[in-house]
């Protein structure tokens, strides 16, 4: 096992090395922490009117089209299906 032997060394240095390897190992602890657990960034909550101002709608938006007129749906029919009665 390896602690044994990091204990006989780190007993052998002087007390100002001992410390330069206890932060040394503390930097390599954190490094190994941050790694293995990713900081997830915290969740934005949108901000009601945030937008506000950047929109304009005219004045006559629920108007009727003019575009719109009164067909009725079976005479679009017949006119979609004329051209493929030639082809069936």
């Amino acid at each position: 096992m390896v602690l044994p032997q990091l204990i006989t060394t780190l007993d052998q240095l002087s007390p100002d090395l001992q410390a330069e390897i206890l932060h040394y190992a503390e930097y390599l602890a954190s490094q190994q922490f941050d790694k293995q657990a990713p900081a997830t960034p915290p969740k934005k909550y949108r901000q009601a009117g945030a937008m506000k101002g950047m929109f304009t709608m005219a004045e006559d938006f629920d108007e009727p089209e003019e575009d719109f007129d009164d067909t009725p749906i079976d005479t679009i029919r017949e006119g979609l299906y004329q051209g493929w009665q030639d082809v069936l």
